[in-house]
């Protein structure tokens, strides 16, 4: 799977569960109408039963500018990971990140057990675009890499 690049994310919830994110780039579109994104986390995982409990998540899509903070939340130590960026709220209350590429706010409405991980599907309620054409972060070979646009 290493061989396989994808945008990197940085998954955040708040509710019952309390505030949390992750790092992530198993996430994909399932379908515009309703719009629906589905995002993999492993069962192994703590955050997973922490989305499952809230029911909420914000798919932050980090550009290439965000290496650092994907580094951050993709560590072990909780530390003060929501200290290293602005954050505000649309209408889940799930904290969505203020200079993301586009944030997709999100209810998650389903979820599925495929291996060593759980799919959860969510509907999206609200989005929040760059004001501009940003660089992007891609994972690829285990490694963070950022892309210009154009």
């Amino acid at each position: 799977m290493s061989r396989l690049g994808a945008a990197v994310t940085v998954l955040t919830r708040d509710g019952p569960a309390g505030q949390h994110g992750m790092t992530a780039s198993a996430v994909c579109s399932v379908t515009d109408d309703p719009p629906t994104l589905l995002i993999c986390v492993n069962r192994a995982n703590r955050s997973r039963a922490m989305f499952a409990e809230n029911g909420v998540v914000a798919v932050n899509v980090l550009a290439g500018r965000h290496t650092e903070l994907g580094q951050v939340f993709a560590s072990r130590d909780d530390g003060e990971r929501f200290a290293a960026a602005d954050w505000h709220r649309l209408e889940t209350g799930a904290p969505v990140l203020s200079d993301a590429s586009v944030a997709f706010d999100c209810r998650i409405s389903d979820a599925s057990e495929v291996g060593s991980h759980t799919v959860f599907y969510c509907r999206v309620a609200a989005t929040e675009l760059a004001s501009h054409v940003p660089e992007s972060l891609i994972w690829f070979g285990r490694r963070f890499h950022p892309l210009k646009a154009g």
